[in-house]
C-alpha cells in the first residue's frame, strides 16, 4: 500500500498543519483529530489505514487512546511523542505500537517510517484478510497447547473454555512461530526476521516485549513457565506440548 488514509492524532496546531501538508503532497489523504475524542468520531465516520499519535492529548492520554484503538480494529499506529526516554518508548511498544518516532523529527523519516508499517500491514493477514499468501495463514492448522486453541486459518487463539485473547498480528506470528517449533531454541534473531520481516529496524528489544506481552495474555509466569521459557543469552523455547490437526 503506497498511499493511505492516515489520520493525525495531536494537538499542536503547527505540527498539524506541517505533517497534513507533508503527507497530503505525499499523495496521503490525511485527517486530522486535534483531541482524543475526536480521533474515536473518526474512526467511526473513516476508513483508517494508519494512525499517528500524540501520547499527550488535552482530554486524554496516548495510552489509553491506545487501547481503544485497538479494541475496534487492527490498524497499524505510529506513536509521534515528544517523550523519548527508553521507558516511554517500551511502554508505548508494550501497549501495541508499531514504531515509536520521537519530537522533533524530519518529515523523510516520518515518510519513511509510515511506508515500513504500511508495508508490514499490507503483508499482514491479520490486518488485511484477503491476502492468502502470508505463511501463517496458508498453514491452515489448529494447534492444541497446555489450555489453548490457536486457529491458523481464522488467526485466532482461544482458551479451552471459548473466549478468544485479543493477540495484536505480531503476537500472534510470535506465537506461531515458537509452536512450530517446540522443543527447539529459536534465537531472538530468528524470531526477529520471521515476525518482523528484515526491514524492521526500531527496538533492539522488540521480540522480548512481544514475548511479555503474550505471556501476560496467556497468563504464563516467566519464573515458573509452563509455555515460553527464556533460554538466557540466546532467545526462547517453546516448552509445552503440541498437538496439530487439520482446520475443520
Amino acid at each position: 500500500m503506497d498511499k493511505a488514509h492516515i489520520m493525525v492524532v495531536d494537538d499542536d496546531p503547527e505540527i498539524q498543519k506541517v505533517v497534513s501538508k507533508y503527507l497530503t503532497e505525499d499523495g496521503h489523504t490525511v485527517y486530522p483529530a486535534m483531541t482524543g475524542e475526536d480521533s474515536l468520531q473518526l474512526l467511526q465516520k473513516k476508513k483508517i489505514d494508519l494512525i499517528l499519535l500524540d501520547m499527550m492529548l488535552p482530554d486524554s492520554d496516548g495510552l489509553t487512546l491506545m487501547a481503544q484503538y485497538r479494541n475496534k480494529d487492527k490498524i497499524p499506529i505510529i506513536v509521534v511523542s515528544g517523550k523519548g526516554d527508553t521507558t516511554d518508548r517500551i511502554v508505548g511498544l508494550e501497549m501495541g505500537a508499531d514504531d515509536y518516532l520521537t519530537k522533533p523529527f524530519h518529515m523523510r523519516e516520518l515518510s519513511a517510517r509510515i511506508r515500513s508499517v504500511l508495508r508490514r500491514a499490507a503483508d499482514d493477514p491479520a490486518l488485511s484478510p484477503e491476502s492468502g499468501s502470508a505463511s501463517v495463514a496458508q498453514d491452515g492448522a489448529v494447534i492444541a497447547f497446555g489450555e489453548w486453541i490457536m486457529d491458523c486459518a481464522r488467526f485466532e487463539v482461544r482458551h479451552k473454555t471459548g473466549d478468544v485473547v485479543p493477540l495484536t498480528s505480531g503476537e500472534f506470528k510470535l506465537l506461531h512461530a515458537l509452536v512450530q517449533a517446540p522443543g527447539r531454541v529459536l534465537t531472538r534473531e530468528q524470531l526477529f526476521e520471521l515476525t518482523r520481516g528484515e526491514d524492521y529496524g526500531a527496538y533492539d528489544r522488540a521480540v522480548d516485549i512481544q514475548v511479555g506481552r503474550l505471556r501476560k495474555k496467556l497468563g504464563d509466569d516467566p519464573r515458573a513457565p509452563s509455555l515460553i521459557k527464556t533460554v538466557r543469552g540466546i532467545g526462547y523455547i517453546f516448552i509445552a506440548q503440541t498437538q496439530h490437526k487439520a482446520a475443520s
